[in-house]
């Protein structure tokens, strides 16, 4: 996920972290981007951060939360992709990312 300064940092990665995932829907138009974040943790919990990104690039609405597996992740996808689906009638998708410093800078996008 690309961000640009004055923009605010969806998920901090931690030295020892794990990017899992990131999820996506389409576009839609006059909302935006429903996305999701999600990390492993060096305690081995999964952290994941859900959000919506307007056209502007501006994020709003960041719900987050913890869960200890994937079993316990997949139910949260299913929950919010389930409401997508009635509201806007999309669901999250595999999605690419990337990882960058709060100055713009590239990073790995798997283990820090």
């Amino acid at each position: 996920m690309e961000k640009s300064l004055s923009q605010m940092a969806v998920m901090n990665i931690e030295k020892g972290e794990e990017i899992l995932d990131g999820y996506a829907t389409a576009k839609i138009p006059q909302v935006g981007i429903y996305k999701i974040l999600v990390k492993k943790k060096v305690d081995g919990t999964i952290e994941w951060a859900h959000f919506v990104e307007r056209d502007s690039g501006l994020k709003e609405k960041v719900i987050r939360g913890d869960v200890k597996s994937i079993d316990e992740l997949n139910i949260v996808l299913e929950t919010i992709n389930r409401n997508l689906l009635k509201v806007f009638g999309v669901a999250m998708q595999a999605a690419e990312y990337e990882v960058r410093t709060l100055d713009g800078k590239k990073v790995s996008d798997t283990v820090h």
